[in-house]
């Protein structure tokens, strides 16, 4: 990395850099939560059909929150973000908050944030800590029935595509981190490294992901112990 004086750096995270804070992904061998598919809870029909069921959903994972907090990842990934002299982006898939509570500033969150409402009346977006009803009225615009997690759902378009892709394109290193690489358009980000030129592309997780043969290098292990690993090289390689 010696002839680089200063290479642009892209992380992608997903559900494995928080797993190990205890955060759970409500989604087990049969995608089933409490009797309900996913895909029954997290798209906009569903939301028409069942708010209230939705909201309830929702409800019970942003108060899940206040029990973890970040783990040994979070922490070194915002080292790398303090420590990196050239461009940083962390892109994660994660709606979690716990990447903000270890300091990361370079950060947009693809899917969303729990700890975010939209009202579809007045599109306003609110930092949200408490349970929302279908019968709570936007504190904006006053109406009732239309206020909604802040959460891209299955058959919604991703935040910040355009920036994503900018950033990827000028990328030298890319890190994806536990991410499951079957969910799209996140699992097509490594795709797009390669084809813009970005040389190094690491994979950290506990089994290779679907798109695996797209990186160039595989660490397999938890996160708390490899992320930390590989900062540590990444940083070390700048003063080679």
């Amino acid at each position: 990395m010696a002839g680089l004086l200063h290479p642009g750096l892209v992380i992608l995270s997903g559900a494995g850099l928080s797993a190990e804070s205890g955060v759970p992904t409500f989604r087990g061998v049969h995608g089933l939560w409490e009797g309900h598919r996913i895909e029954d809870v997290a798209t906009p029909e569903a939301f028409q059909r069942q708010p209230d069921l939705v909201h309830r959903f929702y409800n019970l994972r942003r108060a899940a929150l206040k029990s973890v907090v970040p783990n040994a990842a979070h922490d070194a990934l915002v080292r790398l973000e303090q420590g990196w002299p050239g461009p940083f982006l962390h892109i994660t898939q994660n709606v979690d908050d716990l990447n903000e509570r270890a300091g990361a500033k370079k950060l947009l969150h693809m899917h969303g944030q729990l700890r975010q409402v939209r009202c579809l009346w007045c599109r306003c977006v609110l930092e949200w800590n408490t349970d929302l009803e279908v019968s709570t009225p936007c504190p904006e615009c006053g109406r009732t029935g239309r206020l909604r997690p802040d959460i891209v759902w299955f058959g919604e378009m991703p935040y910040y595509i355009d920036e994503i892709t900018r950033a990827l394109q000028t990328a030298s290193v890319f890190v994806c981190i536990g991410s499951s690489g079957v969910v799209y358009p996140a699992a097509g980000l490594v795709r797009l490294a390669a084809e813009s030129g970005c040389a190094r592309r690491i994979e950290v997780n506990l089994e290779p992901a679907d798109v695996s043969g797209r990186f160039t290098e595989l660490r397999q292990g938890p996160a708390t112990r490899e992320v930390p690993q590989l900062v540590e090289e990444l940083l070390a390689d700048l003063s080679r």
